[in-house]
């Protein structure tokens, strides 16, 4: 089976998809990213001493306003009335690093995925911002879709990778 953009009309325009005819329901999805610093950039952080302040509570905040304004970033995506954002930062010492993880919900007619990616993005790109004088080498990665549910196309779920024990 051959899947179709979407995202084109017959003449191969971009155009926006048409959801007028979907039903609504309960969608949901969790995304992922990485961004690796140096330990002495992650303890600055950690133990609250950055000229900036919090850095943590920065970030989380960038994320949830970042996964509310996709539909102005991303030119086809939907505006969507989200019931739910939450932005996690997960210091991960022994590698150096920050997991930065979002989940997004609503109950509509198109998914959450790009709000779920685009609040983990905005999420990391705040931490380097805030912390960019410290390190200017600081790296982010492995922005993924970890989760999505609900919707005509149904669940999906990434392969699950034991992130802790990659460098």
């Amino acid at each position: 089976m051959t899947q179709e953009f979407t995202h084109l009309d017959a003449a191969g325009h971009a155009h926006m998809v048409d959801v007028t005819a979907k039903g609504v329901t309960e969608r949901e999805a969790r995304a992922e990213a990485y961004i690796d610093m140096d330990a002495s950039t992650l303890a600055q952080i950690l133990g609250g001493s950055h000229h900036k302040g919090d850095v943590f509570a920065t970030a989380r905040i960038a994320g949830i306003q970042a996964a509310k304004k996709t539909a102005d970033l991303i030119p086809l995506c939907h505006p969507l009335m989200l019931t739910k954002v939450e932005v996690t930062l997960e210091p991960q010492p022994a590698h150096n690093r920050v997991r930065v993880a979002s989940l997004c919900k609503l109950a509509g007619k198109t998914g959450v995925e790009m709000e779920a990616l685009t609040a983990v993005s905005v999420a990391a790109l705040t931490i380097y911002d805030m912390c960019k004088a410290l390190q200017k080498d600081m790296v982010i990665s492995r922005i993924r879709l970890l989760e999505k549910r609900g919707g005509k196309s149904g669940d999906f779920y990434a392969d699950t990778v034991d992130e802790s024990s990659s460098s």
